[in-house]
């Protein structure tokens, strides 16, 4: 062995670190109109090459071209323009919050707001979707209650989860939105569960689910993709691939090696890689996968490629591991700019409503605001302390009985 060179290991880097230019110039991305649209009955063998291509619908200027322009009409893609403003303004608001002492945690989806608005519009409120902390605006897309959104970040009186949950980490059944976990990854195995359970009892209803690039570098990614695959449960995977997980950039969970969406060929499931700042791709790739799901065709994974604005949460700084302004050089630009172009493009919107618009959404979170704030931010009103011995069990045994009555309660 005398011959053989001293071993080594290869540590994935960043195009960019704080102070380089942002390049993005390795980055392979297909024409908008260029990639086909396979037949939903397309076997995953024979659209093997939509895992390593880019679906794109919106061109520079705006205009919709190729096989995947959902077509929708103007009043639906004012809707989702609408929502998804008013998830940045949510998101803006809360994050001062933070800086103002009124919560502990906030953590925005600055960039990626397409993804949540056009997925939570698509589906219904009866299919179950397990999110991230990063689909907030699935809720807001739906018309959730702003004030009760934020009494759950406060952890005031108000909270719906009663203080049991970091802020951010909703639930609400009645909108389709499984309780979030902070423990990374769990979403996707419950999911495929949940849609097999759907399956069983002969139900019509299906499973979304997302992920974010570095939590796939997580077992239960892979557990959720076999038990997908084998019983073709009904549910629609995305890896949301926002290019950082934490101060981890993609490539440390396999980024650079392949894409997210070909994980998914192995397993023998139909993958497509999106642009995930493109509302109309982006709504166009989940029609084709829930139709697949509601078809008994099953599972569908769907990479949607997109970039993280904003910092991982408040408690992160990402000037320290990235180039300041690479948001900004992101070459899929900003998903609510993109959908006001292409309306305006159709005669269908204009600068004056985008302006109109994006003051109303400034007014409704302050509204709520003021809703919630009355009740209470963090420190200043929560939960009632009995609270902490319901729902832990279904009959109380002689310790939480005793416990209580400690407490006085």
């Amino acid at each position: 062995m005398k011959n053989t060179p001293t071993l080594s290991l290869r540590v994935p880097e960043p195009s960019g670190r704080p102070g380089d230019t942002p390049d993005f110039s390795h980055l392979k991305l297909d024409e908008p109109g260029a990639v086909a649209r396979p037949d939903v009955s397309t076997t995953p063998a024979e659209m093997r090459d939509h895992a390593f291509r880019l679906i794109r619908v919106l061109d520079d200027q705006g205009k919709a071209v190729g096989p995947w322009d959902p077509k929708l009409d103007p009043e639906t893609m004012r809707r989702g323009l609408k929502a998804m403003i008013l998830t940045r303004a949510f998101d803006d608001r809360m994050h001062r919050a933070h800086r103002q002492g009124k919560t502990s945690f906030y953590m925005k989806c600055t960039g990626e707001e397409a993804i949540a608005v056009a997925q939570g519009m698509i589906l219904s409120r009866e299919d179950m979707g397990f999110p991230t902390y990063r689909q907030q605006g699935l809720l807001i897309a739906r018309d959730y209650p702003l004030a009760t959104m934020m009494n759950q970040i406060y952890s005031n009186a108000e909270d719906p989860i009663k203080g049991r949950q970091l802020p951010i980490m909703y639930s609400a059944k009645d909108y389709g939105f499984f309780t979030i976990s902070g423990n990374l990854g769990t979403q996707y195995v419950q999911a495929v569960g949940w849609g097999m359970a759907s399956a069983i009892r002969g139900d019509d209803k299906i499973a979304i689910t997302w992920i974010g690039d570095g939590s796939t570098a997580e077992s239960d990614f892979h557990s959720a993709l076999t038990f997908a695959a084998v019983y073709r449960a009904p549910v629609i995977l995305n890896v949301v691939n926002n290019q950082w997980a934490i101060s981890s950039f993609q490539g440390i969970a396999g980024g650079l090696e392949t894409t997210f969406a070909s994980k998914g060929i192995g397993y023998g499931l139909p993958a497509l890689r999106v642009d995930g700042n493109d509302f109309l791709a982006v709504w166009a790739a989940t029609q084709w996968a829930e139709e697949r799901a509601r078809t008994n065709q099953g599972a569908t994974i769907i990479e949607l490629f997109t970039y993280r604005g904003a910092p991982h949460s408040t408690s992160d700084d990402p000037s320290r591991y990235r180039p300041g302004d690479e948001h900004e050089k992101w070459p899929l630009g900003d998903p609510i700019a993109r959908l006001k172009q292409h309306l305006i493009g159709l005669g269908e919107w204009s600068d004056a409503q985008q302006e109109e618009a994006e003051k109303e959404a400034v007014e409704k979170v302050r509204a709520a605001a003021r809703e919630s704030e009355a009740i209470g931010t963090l420190g200043q009103s929560r939960p009632s302390v009995k609270t902490m011995f319901e729902e832990v069990y279904a009959t109380e045994d002689w310790r939480l009985v005793e416990q209580r009555r400690e407490v006085g309660v």
